[in-house]
């Protein structure tokens, strides 16, 4: 198993490759303490599950995970109190989810990562992933960014079994 490790100090480590990174706006956080909307990234290592991404954007990532194209529609629910929590749904949808399709480019790339999903705990967090940076790093909801390029060459080398850790 592989771990690629993002710290807080915003980098991004695996074998002997380190890249910038950006992790969450409220700093990282142990899991257990972990709740819905406060911007921070729960440390620990997850798992990744899957690969979303826009195909309109660019060309599917190479890796050893299938990578599914998103569409217009698809989105990731964040309502705590809601049977779908933290997994992925279709708008419109009657509660509140994140809608997948950005304009902003942050989602031109997104894996799912195995936070709060085995089992699913309501308020525990949602929607943490690996996705694609603003131009200036800034901090995310919760998630680990990094450049598009730097994650499509981490996606290379990404296989079943490996995971993301967030550390300090």
């Amino acid at each position: 198993m592989q771990v690629f490790a993002a710290s807080i100090s915003g980098w991004l480590t695996y074998g002997q490759t380190k890249v910038r990174c950006s992790i969450g706006k409220g700093g990282a956080k142990s899991a257990a303490d972990k709740r819905e909307g406060d911007g921070a990234s729960p440390l620990g290592v997850w798992p990744i599950r899957s690969i979303l991404w826009r195909e309109d954007r660019g060309p599917k990532p190479v890796s050893g995970f299938e990578a599914t194209p998103i569409q217009p529609q698809d989105g990731w629910c964040d309502a705590s109190d809601d049977p779908s929590y933290n997994q992925f749904v279709t708008h419109p949808y009657p509660a509140s989810a994140e809608h997948l399709w950005r304009e902003d480019g942050l989602y031109n790339i997104i894996v799912v990562l195995g936070h709060n999903d085995d089992p699913v705990v309501p308020a525990m967090g949602s929607a943490i992933f690996m996705h694609c940076a603003s131009e200036d790093y800034r901090p995310t909801e919760g998630c680990v960014a990094l450049a598009e390029e730097d994650l499509r060459e981490l996606l290379k080398q990404a296989k079943p079994g490996d995971a993301v850790a967030f550390t300090v």
